[in-house]
């Protein structure tokens, strides 16, 4: 794995992530056997329980090893189940570059992403990848490997945060792509038209995906600390407001908490799982305590 997620993250954090697991809380399509029940009828290697065998039942499938052991005939049976395709799709836009101390929020994003599709990838599970700003600008579809992982890995390498964001536009397009059901996982900072994002976010719900939205910001936009009076430049537009934010904390807090609800009630309603998350998180911390978490509330 050199030259790929190891320029993302220190050993010490894949070892903190090695023996995780991300679980779909809906039915998926793959090609893998896995640990994730499928909609889709067939064999699977995955042991479920015995039962005792009845004439007309496949010999093939009876369990020698208990007849060794209690001179009895038991039959093994299977869920039939498969492995989970999870699409990272990652917002490159200019405001993502935006840090009010290491890491800007791209970065955040882009070892959170690495973080999770190490994960994905160690539990035989298939990661693809999509990298957006006003358009798509980078696509790859669900594998598993480690050398597929690592690829992913190197093209957010070599992106930097760009240009306007069109996080509705490129939600429906890869809504429409993604045909298979899937774990859609978006990473972003979603600055952008809260109503037409939620409607692109119901688009995938429509097709039966299950969602995971990291709201990522850095702790300034949300505490909005400033000390002095200061220039404010819109990272996509340009545009500059020259303000003393002493005297408009309390204000702006309520207006972002506005913006925030915006998001987080209509993800309850449509059961994608919101998280805000701060660019003062460990990544790798934040990863095990959120796959804890999200593990439990499968069950």
């Amino acid at each position: 794995m050199a030259d790929g997620i190891s320029n993302l993250l220190s050993p010490q954090e894949l070892q903190r992530l090695a023996h995780l697991s991300i679980q779909s809380r809906y039915v998926v399509e793959g090609t893998l056997a896995g640990r994730h029940r499928s909609h889709l009828k067939g064999a699977s290697t995955e042991f479920a329980d015995h039962r005792a065998y009845v004439t007309g039942d496949d010999p093939k499938r009876l369990d020698w090893k208990v007849l060794g052991r209690t001179d009895r005939y038991y039959i093994r049976r299977y869920e039939d189940e498969t492995n989970l395709r999870v699409y990272l799709i990652i917002d490159r836009s200019a405001s993502m570059s935006y840090t009010s101390g290491p890491p800007m929020k791209y970065l955040y994003a882009c070892r959170l992403a690495a973080s999770l599709g190490y994960v994905v990838v160690k539990a035989r599970d298939s990661v693809g990848l999509y990298l957006y700003s006003d358009q798509i600008d980078f696509q790859a579809g669900a594998r598993n490997s480690f050398a597929h992982l690592n690829n992913l890995v190197k093209a957010l390498s070599r992106s930097q945060p760009t240009s306007t964001t069109q996080t509705a536009k490129t939600l429906h397009q890869v809504a429409e792509a993604v045909r298979r059901r899937a774990l859609i996982i978006l990473f972003s900072d979603l600055l952008d038209d809260p109503p037409e994002i939620i409607r692109a976010l119901a688009h995938f719900r429509k097709q039966h995906h299950d969602v995971i939205i990291f709201h990522i910001l850095d702790p300034l936009e949300l505490d909005f600390s400033f000390k002095q009076g200061a220039r404010f430049i819109d990272l996509e537009t340009g545009e500059t407001v020259v303000a003393d934010p002493r005297g408009m904390a309390t204000v702006y807090r309520q207006v972002f908490a506005q913006f925030l609800e915006q998001y987080r009630k209509p993800c309850a309603e449509m059961n994608i799982d919101y998280r805000l998350v701060r660019t003062d998180q460990e990544p790798a911390r934040f990863v095990r305590s959120f796959l804890e978490e999200r593990k439990q509330l499968s069950k």
